[in-house]
């Protein structure tokens, strides 16, 4: 029989957005793929959920490549891509979180003699995860949540006043803000088929000028500490597929009681450890 418990992946591209993902995870063990890729697999306390982190590293191509393996190896219900971003919309002030409608991949396009014309690519958010989201953050008073799409494209952008400022404000002004991975990881999901996924990105700048001295005041970290909020407020929120039989890990055997049966939903019987000669019969009580 399949483990019931779903699992839920959770990626991110810097240390410091693994450790506040990291913070929420419980009974973690890490396991290795073949190829040296790591995770850690744990426990969303008062959940059914496996949680699976990995640090992938800074690049679209580098989290499409990684979350592609992931979701092969792991074969997770949901998929998140966590982390900080730069602001690209007034009102979108550091310490917001940003919950990513839609993920736009940015460098698409074709050059003509009469300038660079755009080819937008957009991926869109789950359904149930932007639901769950929006139910999630009205009970988070210390959260600032925008839903808006959000650019990536493999750049950091320090500069508004720059070429590429203007061809986001010119070609994606709807987007509230610019990181480096989203899209990557958004179109792995979507590549595997009915697979739930969402970025959501804390603001640590305000993609300007001002970004060093953003980043020297700490606002990396407080921007990745409310997007991990928001991520797992998400996760306790977000029901799992009716009869979900997600593995976290291949290797890893049933959920154990402490009477030392296997823990299983519905109307199963673990057979398992015993010796049978013949066909057995059963029947439902009533209880549970």
């Amino acid at each position: 029989m399949p483990e019931t418990q779903p699992t839920a992946l959770v990626l991110t591209a810097l240390p410091l957005e693994y450790d506040a993902v990291r913070a929420y995870v419980e009974k973690r063990r890490e396991r290795v793929h073949r190829d040296g890729t790591r995770v850690e697999i744990g426990q969303l306390p008062s959940t059914t959920w496996h949680i699976a982190i990995a640090e992938l590293g800074v690049g679209a191509g580098r989290a499409a490549a990684l979350t592609t393996l992931l979701i092969s190896w792991l074969n997770p219900e949901a998929v998140f891509f966590v982390g900080v971003a730069g602001s690209l919309k007034d009102d979108v002030g550091i310490g917001d979180v940003v919950i990513g409608t839609q993920v736009y991949e940015i460098h698409g396009g074709k050059q003509t003699p009469e300038g660079f014309q755009a080819r937008p690519k957009a991926h869109s958010a789950s359904h149930a995860l932007v639901q769950s989201a929006r139910s999630a953050v009205r009970d988070m008073a210390d959260v600032r949540a925008h839903f808006m799409p959000i650019a990536t494209g493999d750049v950091v952008l320090a500069d508004a006043e720059s070429e590429i400022a203007g061809y986001l404000r010119e070609n994606y002004n709807d987007a509230g803000a610019i990181e480096m991975e989203g899209s990557g990881a958004a179109h792995a999901a979507h590549l595997n088929g009915q697979l739930d996924a969402l970025v959501i990105r804390g603001i640590s700048d305000r993609a300007d000028a001002g970004k060093r001295d953003a980043d020297a005041a700490g606002s990396q970290e407080l921007a990745a500490k409310q997007a991990a909020a928001v991520t797992f407020a998400v996760l306790r929120k977000h029901r799992p597929r009716q009869g979900s039989s997600a593995s976290s890990d291949p290797e890893e055997g049933p959920q154990r009681r402490g009477d030392g049966g296997a823990t299983y939903g519905g109307d199963h019987i673990d057979f398992r450890g015993g010796t049978f000669y013949g066909p057995v019969t059963g029947k439902t009580d009533g209880r549970r």
